[in-house]
C-alpha cells in the first residue's frame, strides 16, 4: 500500500463513481479499479458494495475512509513542512560565540540575513572555544565561532579575521603611556585571564613561558566586561583582542605588546561528518559571502 492507493480511493468515495474519479485525477478507469482492487486484497475486506445501481461504501470501507482521510491530510502537512524547510520559510540555527568577540558586525550579518529570510529563528550561545568544539561536536549547535587551531579531522572551517592582543591597563599605571610593552616587561604583574574553556588563556599562558616567565593569574573570568572593570578597579593587567580593546572605555587604557606578539584567528566552524539544516546551510553560505566582501561598519 502507498499513499497514492488511499488518495485514489478518497476520491472514488468523494464522487461515488469510478468513472467520475479517474476523470478527475486524469487517469483510466481500468487503472483506478484495479489499484482499488489491489488495495482491497490488500486489506483482505471489501471497500465499496458494487451490487447497487450506486457505488456506496461497506461498514469497513467507511471506517478506512476516515484514518484515510486522516493519512492524507498528514501527507499533505508534511510536504508542506518540507516545501517550508527546503524553502527556508522556516528553520532553526544554533550558533555559538565568544564572549570576548565582539559581534556587532557580525549580529549585523544575522540581522540582514533574517530580513531575507524572516522564518528562520536563532539561538546564540555565548562560551569558550574549547565548549564550543565540544558542543557542535555533540550537535548542540550547529555552528559556531573559534579561535583557531581546530581540529581538523572533526570539523570544517572558514577563517575570517586575525587580529593581535593588545595589554589593557590603568590610566595610571606604570606602562600606561607606552607605545608598545615587550611581553617579558609583564613578568611582575598580577593577570586577570579569561577561564580555562578559552583558547586564549592557554595561547597568553604559553606565550609568557616563551620569554621565562610563568604569569601570576590573580582572577579568571567568562566576560571580557568583567575582566575590564576589574583592570578599571587596579586589580591587575589583562590582553584583550584589539577589535575589543577599540571599543573600551576611558577608564582603562591599550598598548602593543611586542616580543613576542600574541594574535588570535578566528573562525566558523561545523561539523564534517553531522546532519546540516537547510537553514543552516544556507546562513553559511550568506555569511561566508558577507564576510568575504568585508561586510563591517563604517
Amino acid at each position: 500500500m502507498d499513499i497514492k492507493h488511499l488518495q485514489y480511493f478518497i476520491e472514488v468515495s468523494n464522487f461515488n463513481s469510478f468513472s467520475r474519479a479517474a476523470e478527475h485525477l486524469f487517469i483510466t478507469q481500468p487503472t483506478i479499479s484495479k489499484m482499488i482492487k489491489n488495495l482491497e486484497t490488500e486489506l483482505g475486506v471489501e471497500l465499496f458494495d458494487r451490487s447497487r445501481k450506486k457505488l456506496a461504501l461497506t461498514d469497513a470501507g467507511q471506517i478506512i475512509l476516515e484514518q484515510a482521510k486522516l493519512i492524507d491530510k498528514a501527507f499533505n502537512n508534511l510536504e508542506t513542512e518540507l516545501d517550508n524547510l527546503t524553502g527556508l520559510k522556516k528553520g532553526h540555527i544554533r550558533i555559538g560565540l565568544p564572549p570576548i568577540f565582539y559581534a556587532h558586525f557580525f549580529l549585523k550579518i544575522i540581522s540582514s540575513f533574517h530580513e531575507k529570510y524572516p522564518g528562520i529563528t536563532f539561538q546564540l550561545v555565548e562560551d569558550g572555544s574549547k565548549k564550543i568544539e565540544e558542543d557542535v561536536t555533540n550537535n548542540l549547535l550547529d555552528v559556531g565561532i573559534i579561535v583557531l587551531p581546530t581540529k581538523n579531522d572533526i570539523f570544517d572551517h572558514f577563517s575570517f579575521m586575525e587580529e593581535d592582543l593588545k595589554l589593557i591597563l590603568h590610566p595610571s599605571h606604570r606602562l600606561a603611556e607606552k607605545k608598545e610593552v615587550q611581553l617579558a616587561e609583564l613578568a611582575n604583574e598580577s593577570f586577570i585571564l579569561f577561564n580555562k574553556d578559552f583558547v586564549l588563556n592557554d595561547r597568553i599562558i604559553l606565550s609568557c613561558n616563551s620569554v621565562g616567565f610563568n604569569p601570576h593569574i590573580i582572577s579568571e573570568s567568562s566576560q571580557q566586561s568583567f575582566i575590564e572593570e576589574m583592570v578599571a578597579s587596579k586589580l591587575g593587567i589583562s590582553l584583550l583582542p584589539e577589535s575589543i580593546c577599540d571599543n573600551l572605555n576611558t577608564n582603562v587604557k591599550s598598548v602593543k605588546v611586542v616580543n613576542p606578539s600574541i594574535s588570535w584567528n578566528l573562525a566558523i566552524i561545523w561539523g564534517k561528518n553531522q546532519y546540516f539544516s537547510y537553514a543552516a546551510k544556507e546562513w553559511l553560505q550568506f555569511t561566508k559571502e558577507q564576510l568575504t566582501k568585508g561586510f563591517r561598519d563604517d
